[in-house]
Order: C-alpha cells, then structure tokens, then sequence
C-alpha cells in the first residue's frame, strides 16, 4: 500500500468531525519592534500536523477588533475548525503590527513577510513537535509560496497553494509571477477549480504553476468540478473560486496529503 492510500483511509474510517477546541488569540515577537497575531485553533487530541493559514485579499483579518465569527466566507477561514477537525493544529494568520493601514497589499512577497511567518512556524513547532505547512488561498498563495521559497532555515515542512492567484491586478500588485517558486525545496500541493472564473486565477495556469515547482520533491495538482451554484462574485469565496458546496471534499483532501507527505530532513 502507498502512503496516500494508507492516509486516505485513514481520512476515511476517521469519526469526523472530532470536536476542536475554541479558538485562541496568540500575538508573538516578529520582526524587531513588530508582533505577529493569529488564531489558534488545537484539535481535540495530540496533532498530527500545523498548518498555517493565509487568507486573500489584503490579508487582514483583524484580530485587534476580535476572533474571526461564524460570517467568515474566505475559504481558509470559514473552514478553519474543519481543518482542527482533521487532527490539525490551525494558526489563521493576520496582518503584522506595522501593517494595519497596508495590509499586506505589496508586501506578501517580501523578506521581511517571511520573517514574521518563521517566528509563527516556530511558534507552532513549540506547541507540538509535528511538520508545519503553509496553505493559502487566492492571494494567500502568494504569502505560502513567498515564505516557502524563502526561507531555508527554520521554514515550513510543505506548502498548499489553493486558487492561487497568478495574474497580476493593479489592486494587488503581486502574484505568484513575483514568487522564485523553483527554488521551493519541500512538498507542493496545488488546489484550483476548474471553473474558476477569477481572471487573476484562472485555471488554465495551475500547470504552469505546478511545471515552476520543479524543485519540490512531491507536487501534485488537485483539480475541483461542480458545487453549489455561486452567491458572490467570480474572485470572492461563494463560487467556484473559493469551493463553494465543496467545503468538507477539499480540506480532507489537502488534511489527507499533508498527513500522507513524510517531512523532507532538515540540510
């Protein structure tokens, strides 16, 4: 048997959902003089792994105001408790300290964006001594694969690039075009719907996304059909773009890849 196989049953003859526990407030040291804030979420028993977790758009979410509510409709962060569900341990990551006006627009594929992302992987591997992976959505893409291709000490175990945005937007300013994403040393899994409709996130360029990760040493691209109709526009999360209908098939997909993909040894 195949170490997929063998994760996919056990997603399978798990009792999902396994209650998670209640979110949590953590804000640690960044950058010097910056703090770094994110939801915690532990799943109900010892974790099998740590994902970190980066929403679209500009990237706030903020937790200055309070906890992400039931009416979060962001892919990642709507399902945030889901991922805790599969045995995971969740960070739901937020804007640093010196970016509250900003927000991350042009600044998710910078040095010091990857800096504050290792103090929360180290963060996470001191709370439970498990692989950490990186997921992002749309924009959140951008951040995973920025800190991934970056950092080589002290960075993630793999990465999971969902509905990845690949075109550039006047808006944004950055896309996954703006990521060294051939220098990626760990795991890569990309997720996209096939009936994307977002022009920045179009289907038709997952494979030129998955061919630029030519060094990772396990990549594999998950491609989605159908789900319910849509009730947002093409580049918000209620349609194909953010998996709407299909909530539960893809985070156990990605919850089974992760747990089927043995940690690369640290050079």
């Amino acid at each position: 048997m195949t170490a997929a196989f063998l994760a996919l049953l056990v997603v399978a003859l798990t009792p999902w959902p396994a209650p998670a526990q209640p979110q949590q407030l953590r804000t640690i040291p960044g950058r010097a003089g910056v703090t770094q804030s994110f939801a915690l979420i532990r799943p109900s028993g010892a974790p099998v792994a740590s994902v970190v977790l980066f929403t679209g758009g500009r990237g706030a979410l903020g937790l200055d105001r309070g906890l992400p509510g039931p009416r979060a409709t962001n892919f990642l962060v709507r399902n945030r408790y889901r991922f805790a569900e599969r045995g995971l341990l969740v960070a739901v990551l937020d804007v640093p300290s010196d970016r509250k006006a900003e927000a991350l627009v042009g600044f998710r594929t910078t040095a010091e964006h990857a800096a504050d992302v290792r103090a929360v992987i180290a963060a996470l591997r001191a709370e439970a001594p498990v692989p950490v992976w990186l997921v992002g959505t749309s924009m959140g893409s951008v951040s995973a694969a920025n800190a991934a291709a970056r950092l080589t000490d002290g960075g993630p175990d793999g990465v999971v690039l969902t509905s990845s945005v690949m075109g550039r937007s006047r808006e944004m300013g950055e896309s996954l075009q703006d990521v060294a994403l051939d220098t990626i040393r760990v795991p890569a899994l990309v997720v996209h719907h096939r009936d994307d409709g977002c022009r920045a996130s179009r289907y038709a360029d997952a494979a030129w996304a998955l061919r630029r990760l030519s060094g990772a040493p396990k990549r594999e691209l998950l491609t989605y059909t159908g789900g319910d109709p849509p009730q947002s526009d093409p580049c918000e999360p209620l349609s194909p773009h953010g998996y709407f209908g299909l909530d539960a098939a893809v985070v156990d997909a990605i919850a089974a890849w992760i747990v089927a993909t043995p940690a690369e040894p640290k050079r």
